[in-house]
């Protein structure tokens, strides 16, 4: 029987799920401000200013946080680790921005939640796992979640090619979530895996960017801070929690970003999730908790 928490141990409980909660509504800000700019910004626009903008600030926290200062922070022996981490979260990040264009936000998030179902087939194919009868059923009915979304509701069909986009986004999260993986094993330090994703990802879609850029417009220069201020917050916060307590804790809450979405996309899109909106949240949100769970039991055994 576990013994009872103190008041020390409850506050700071209260606070790293306030922090993880906060985390996923700034998140949710920032995903309103990319679907504000309606498309009208090169998508590699986007992704520069989200990465170049974040860059300044978590330089400073790497020299503040980490011995040493800066140096120790960006010394890394797994360069091919980080490149593919990199090619991840470009394919996360141009998929995602691209859906929010197109999709309610809350759709774009839901089906962003089926990273820890593409996550148990990579494990399987790149880390050799294996994977009981248990968490396959959860993941093929969490694909049944998607399918439920895709069928005709109120508001017309989903356009097909941003679902595709997104799902495509969903399988880059988690290849690069296999990848951080790897890097975690071997050792190295959160700060170097954020640091060389942010230094890489300005790099790649500033190059993409030359070709296609245009001055934006006053309103799109807000919204483009927005999106890379924003989610430097939200990054911040969702570290304090994840180092503050167990992620046993902490994760569950992350889904909190359908609530915020939903509340964002009804207030300002008029976006009103129909029935098989609902359904086919409930069951990727079930998945999802129900693939946490069976990791938890897994690594207590």
């Amino acid at each position: 029987m576990s013994s009872p928490l103190s008041t020390g141990q409850r506050a700071a409980r209260i606070r790293a799920i306030a922090c993880v909660t906060g985390s996923a509504g700034f998140f949710a800000l920032a995903a309103a401000a990319v679907k504000a700019l309606e498309g009208k910004v090169p998508l590699s626009e986007v992704v520069f200013f989200r990465n170049a903008l974040a860059l300044p600030a978590l330089l400073l926290l790497a020299h503040w946080t980490t011995p040493g200062g800066l140096r120790p922070a960006l010394r890394t022996r797994h360069p091919v680790r980080h490149l593919e981490r990199l090619v991840g979260g470009l394919i996360g990040m141009y998929g995602a921005f691209y859906g929010y264009a197109y999709l309610p936000l809350a759709t774009v998030t839901a089906l962003n939640f089926t990273m820890p179902l593409f996550l148990t087939a990579l494990s399987v194919l790149m880390l050799r796992e294996r994977v009981g009868w248990k968490r396959m059923a959860v993941t093929l009915a969490g694909f049944g979640g998607v399918l439920i979304m895709l069928q005709p509701g109120g508001a017309g069909p989903l356009n097909l090619g941003a679902v595709a986009a997104v799902l495509l986004a969903a399988a880059g999260w988690a290849y690069a979530m296999v990848s951080i993986r790897r890097m975690g094993e071997a050792g190295e330090p959160g700060i170097t895996i954020v640091l060389w994703f942010a230094i890489g990802a300005a790099v790649v879609s500033g190059v993409m960017t030359v070709p296609v850029w245009i001055w934006p417009t006053p309103w799109q220069w807000l919204m483009l801070s927005v999106v890379g201020l924003v989610s430097v917050v939200a990054q911040v916060l969702m570290t304090a929690a994840y180092r503050a307590e167990d992620t046993t804790l902490v994760a569950p809450f992350e889904y909190s970003a359908i609530l915020w979405t939903t509340v964002l996309g009804v207030l300002l899109w008029g976006e009103v999730p129909d029935l098989w909106d609902l359904v086919g949240f409930l069951v990727l949100v079930g998945a999802g908790l129900s693939i946490w769970r069976l990791e938890i039991s897994r690594a207590s055994r």
